[in-house]
């Protein structure tokens, strides 16, 4: 069941870090803005996560930005934490993935047949 939860958050967590870098590719503040709202403050909350769900929900609710710059900030804030729990959901699944894998391959985990 672990496994299982760990695989649906980390798959909800690559469509949530493609979204965010879509928007952030396209300048698209409006909807960078929703997705780490709506989006990443979900996924913190279903991962335990609470600290980052409290800062995707501030950056709505706790004050007005006082610029675009600011807004962007602490939204590639968010994403470089998102990244960074991802790759600790990698790094896990390296490591459960076995000796099959070659070290040199780093898809092989993800794609390993269990």
């Amino acid at each position: 069941m672990t496994a299982n939860l760990n695989t649906a958050l980390h798959l909800h967590l690559e469509d949530v870090l493609g979204e965010l870098h879509y928007a952030r590719r396209m300048d698209n503040l409006g909807r960078l803005v929703h997705v780490t709202y709506w989006d990443v403050r979900r996924w913190a909350r279903s991962a335990h996560r609470e600290a980052l769900a409290s800062r995707a929900s501030d950056l709505i609710c706790a004050q007005p930005q006082p610029s675009r710059a600011a807004c962007l900030e602490i939204v590639d804030d968010i994403i470089r934490e998102l990244e960074r729990i991802q790759s600790q959901f990698e790094g896990e699944a390296q490591g459960q993935a076995g000796e099959g894998c070659s070290a040199s391959d780093p898809y092989a985990a993800r794609y390993a047949l269990s």
